[in-house]
């Protein structure tokens, strides 16, 4: 477990801060951060009268327009002679179009749809596509097409400015000139920072912004570089970016063009694997750490597209105010589908993320807005809502992720459903973890194993009865690779988290826990056995308890599926009854009978009453064994932690 750790030559992050939470000016009277931004709708990308420009990516060659043509020919010929004529121009150019790549691959994917449906993620129905609708996109494409003047995302960013629209037409998309820009390149060597953890050679902003592909296969860097100084080491205060520019790339649309996400798929791997992992490639190499990087960039919006095979994460979105993503499908990235980091004003919806060593989707340490703010200025900074997150380590993790509303999820075929802790905390501001709302979701079949060792060439859960899975419960090895160590058959917890609301949610068949909740002491995260408090706003190694306070499950339904059908959880409720935690509270929940009867706990008995709920003085012996028994082996790799086995099922 020790060695379980992003990869040696991965990129070092520079230390964050929140950004600037109202809006700014960004010409054209148009504003960006202060809010979720609004999608402009794809059927306007081609409106002169709109504010930005749009440029247009496709593949294959764009065939010239033969309006020029027709026009000499009018002045050449009459009649039938001229008819044939422009017949004869049109036939030869739309024969060009249809030959083209892009529309090829519009085609083949419209073929599809209109077949089978389509699926915006894995657990819903197929959407059906109409023969209108097929025509519409079909039409509209066209017209892009002949506006096409990109071949490769990355130009089209670059060229962009605030306020602009990028649209891909259909594809796989390589880009094969930021592959080969080169990674920890010399040139920007010495733009390297102090961050949390000391000098660690960093990648500053200006790394970024002068080496953007280094790390990044598409960078979208928003703001222009400063000579304002960056307080090294990094500021204890992380309200507002200390070197932040004017805006150059804020509202910045990027979407793609077909009628399903996987019609544009950016690919930082072989294409040739679709939508698994390299089997027997421990762990995978990819072209670069990231697929799309959102630095600055206030207003982004990203949709309709598929991001897949990164090292690191698949769409990294840091230091931005206002941010949405929607109708977009992350699948098989090493750590991360979608990391955000001090992020503000964000939308993720409508999403699906499967096959990360880490998370499937992780907003870590959102702007501090639950109980480190007044309750008049108390809002939730980050949205995430129908979306799948599935076959990873955890489907959601967020160190530090304060203030998020999570809601109308699936969380499922993870090792563990669902985690937001504060033991990985040095170097995510928000300390500690708190006010996270988690309502109306789905947490089942979270069993997935995988520390079992790596399916071997030719094997994966793609075809049936390889590695395991949530179809394939007994296979014997992991396509994914993990990169942290989670209990496997979790749905939920909390790892030192405080004024977290969890209720009416379903949680079924994880065969460990339904959930857990323990505290985690300050002196874990910081002083002696955890990292200088200088360096982590907030921790206090004398605190006893310091976290885990007044976190409230309720409405929930346990061992009961949506449909009525019963699958029992290993145990419903588990918490570690730390000495002095007061405030956790567990009511008006129901078991797999459908009556509070029925819920499973340990211990056995859970406080309900919220108002006088504290840690007994003995606490809670086997939770207590179990978690520190855990601690010792991370830590120091002797001993034995249960959580790596996978659980009988109940």
């Amino acid at each position: 477990m020790l060695a379980l750790a992003a990869p040696a030559a991965a990129h070092v992050e520079r230390a964050s801060y929140w950004p600037d939470p109202a809006p700014e000016n960004v010409g054209a009277g148009q504003t960006a951060g202060g809010a979720v931004p609004q999608y402009r709708d794809l059927w306007t990308a081609l409106d002169k009268a709109a504010p930005g420009n749009t440029r247009v990516v496709c593949q294959g060659t764009v065939p010239t327009s033969p309006k020029k043509k027709i026009k000499k020919a009018r002045k050449q010929l009459h009649g039938k002679a001229l008819k044939r004529k422009v017949r004869k121009l049109n036939r030869s150019y739309n024969k060009k179009v249809n030959a083209n790549a892009s529309i090829a691959a519009l085609n083949a994917g419209l073929k599809d749809a209109r077949s089978h449906g389509f699926k915006l993620r894995a657990s819903q129905p197929a959407l059906a596509v109409t023969k209108k609708d097929a025509e519409r996109f079909r039409d509209y494409n066209k017209k892009l097409l002949a506006h096409c003047g990109y071949h490769a995302i990355q130009a089209a960013v670059t060229d962009s400015h605030n306020n602009d629209r990028i649209v891909v037409m259909p594809g796989v998309y390589t880009e094969p000139a930021s592959r080969a820009a080169p990674t920890h390149d010399p040139a920007c060597a010495t733009l390297v920072e102090t961050n949390d953890h000391g000098a660690t050679g960093a990648l500053s902003y200006k790394y970024q912004a002068k080496c953007p592909n280094d790390q990044n296969l598409i960078a979208v860097i928003g703001r222009a570089v400063t000579n304002k100084p960056v307080p090294q080491p990094p500021a204890l205060d992380r309200h507002g970016i200390p070197d932040a520019g004017p805006c150059i790339r804020c509202n910045l649309q990027l979407e793609g063009s077909g009628v399903r996400p996987e019609d544009v798929t950016i690919d930082g791997g072989d294409p040739a694997l679709g939508d698994h992992s390299p089997p027997g490639d421990n762990p995978p190499r990819y072209a670069k750490d990231v697929g799309i990087r959102v630095d600055r960039a206030d207003g982004f919006v990203v949709r309709d597209l598929k991001v897949r095979h990164f090292n690191e994460h698949g769409i990294y979105q840091t230091e931005t105010d206002g941010f949405l993503l929607d109708r977009v499908k992350m699948s098989y990235n090493s750590e991360y589908g979608f990391l955000s980091f001090v992020a503000d004003h964000s939308l993720i919806e409508n999403c699906d993320a499967w096959g990360s060593g880490d998370a499937a989707v992780y907003p870590g340490a959102t702007a501090d807005l639950g109980d480190a703010v007044p309750a008049a200025q108390r809002r939730y900074g980050t949205e995430m809502r129908t979306c799948d997150a599935h076959h990873s380590a955890a489907g959601f993790s967020g160190t530090d992720s304060n203030a998020v509303w999570i809601h109308q999820m699936n969380f499922y075929d993870n090792t563990l459903g669902y985690t937001t802790d504060v033991f990985t905390a040095p170097g995510h501001p928000g300390f500690p973890q708190d006010s996270n709302l988690v309502e109306n979701n789905n947490f089942y079949d979270n069993n997935f194993n995988l520390y079992l060792p790596p399916c071997p060439a030719g094997k994966s859960p793609g075809p049936p009865g390889a590695g395991q899975n949530m179809d394939n419960p007994g296979g014997n090895c992991s396509d994914v690779v993990p990169t942290v160590p989670e209990p496997v058959g979790t749905g939920l917890w909390i790892a030192g988290g405080n004024h977290n609301i969890i209720r009416n949610n379903h949680f079924w068949n994880n065969w460990r826990r339904g959930t857990m909740t323990f505290a985690v002491p300050d002196q874990l995260v910081c002083g002696p056995a955890g990292v200088d408090p200088s360096l982590l706003s907030g921790c206090n190694p004398t605190n006893t308890p310091s976290t885990s306070f007044n976190n409230q499950f309720y409405g929930n339904k346990m061992g009961v599926a949506p449909d009525g059908s019963q699958h029992p959880n290993g145990t419903d409720f588990w918490w570690d009854d730390f000495l002095g935690n007061t405030g956790n509270c567990w009511h008006d929940n129901t078991g797999v009978n459908g009556n509070a009867a029925s819920v499973t706990s340990a211990p056995a008995s859970l406080p309900s009453d919220c108002a006088n709920s504290i840690g007994t003085v003995i606490g809670n012996p086997l939770a207590d064994q179990e978690l520190i028994g855990c601690f010792v082996y991370f830590s120091q790799g002797i001993g034995n932690c249960p959580w790596f086995t996978t659980p009988a099922k109940p």
